[in-house]
């Protein structure tokens, strides 16, 4: 009796159902991963913060996935060369903004200056960068954004469920709309953009209204981000960074990572070269960055202040782009 034998159609079309088999299951696979991560996350609020399971579940069934909130996280703009990053910030036009805004609010400023040892320039230019003074804070649901992140996004779902959570506990201390408020792909809010964590624990009242608004407050936010500043080490008076010379040296002397954990004294021994009329200490802390040009790149050392510019934003651009436009700023008041 002779075999069946099938066309090469007919095995394209077996192949093909497999593999949408194949799809079918990864998709279902991961549908169930998503669902006992939801489950976990809702017995965690019911037990943890004492939220009623019915409130939980209704919030979490208006929260949608967003195709886009993904995307975006892919394509970071710190993830640019300094040549690109730096024009997006450093324009005449925010400068401008940004000396309008500190006019505005002079008075603020210098209280917080006093309060919390950070200077005016840094709080403003913070502000500017993050949403030019409060003109652009952000379109999407950061309801939206967490869930989106949390559970849909492998990478880092472990962080922005944390965040969702905080996000509850926000809104709920606040009594601030959950489902209404807009913000960045990443769910941070206001005039200083901060993640919900950030929110709960270094937001201040500082205009004594008994609300931390940072949503439609710049006052709060003056006062919020100088605090976030404080109380992550921000030492007064003290230098941020400081440009070196473009060598091979320096070159060797970029490493990962952030921190400072180098003293100058021994930076000096592996061959870094300050410019003359410097005030830096040997004993200071510091660390070679390099900042990609199109033609000759640059070096510049960054001090502990300008460490504590990066936990705002964990990104050596980020915070290189801040200290710049913060002396843009001082320098054309």
């Amino acid at each position: 009796m002779s075999g069946f034998v099938p066309s090469r159609l007919s095995i394209a079309k077996i192949t093909f159902a497999l593999c949408g088999l194949g799809l079918f299951s990864q998709a279902a696979v991961a549908q169930d991963e998503t669902a006992k991560e939801t489950e976990q996350f809702i017995e965690q609020m019911v037990t943890k913060h004492d939220f009623k399971r019915a409130e939980v579940e209704q919030l979490l069934a208006q929260a949608e996935r967003n195709e886009t909130i993904l995307e975006a996280i892919a394509r970071p703009w710190e993830a640019k060369p300094w040549h690109q990053y730096y024009p997006i910030f450093l324009t005449e036009k925010r400068l401008s903004a940004g000396l309008k805004f500190w006019q505005e609010h002079a008075d603020t400023l210098a209280r917080a200056e006093q309060t919390y040892g950070v200077p005016a320039e840094i709080i403003v230019a913070i502000i500017g960068v993050e949403t030019f003074y409060g003109e652009y804070r952000g379109k999407y649901s950061v309801l939206d954004a967490l869930y989106t992140l949390g559970f849909h996004y492998p990478p880092r779902s472990k962080f922005f469920r944390s965040e969702l959570e905080q996000f509850m506990l926000l809104t709920r201390e606040e009594s601030l709309p959950a489902t209404e408020l807009m913000g960045s792909y990443a769910g941070a809010m206001g005039y200083g953009q901060f993640i919900s964590s950030s929110y709960r624990h270094y937001a201040v009242d500082f205009d004594g209204d008994e609300v931390r608004d940072l949503l439609g407050n710049p006052v709060d936010a003056i006062g919020s981000v100088a605090n976030y500043f404080s109380r992550h080490g921000w030492k007064q008076n003290a230098p941020v960074a400081l440009k070196l010379a473009t060598t091979d040296t320096h070159a060797e002397l970029v490493s990962k990572g952030l921190k400072p954990e180098a003293t100058l004294a021994n930076l000096l021994q592996d061959g870094l070269k300050l410019p003359k009329g410097h005030a830096l200490s040997d004993d200071m802390l510091g660390k070679v960055f390099e900042f990609e040009q199109v033609e000759n790149n640059e070096y510049w050392l960054g001090l502990h202040n300008f460490y504590v510019i990066t936990r705002y934003n964990h990104s050596p651009l980020y915070a290189m782009a801040v200290y710049q436009f913060s002396q843009q700023l001082q320098q054309a008041r």
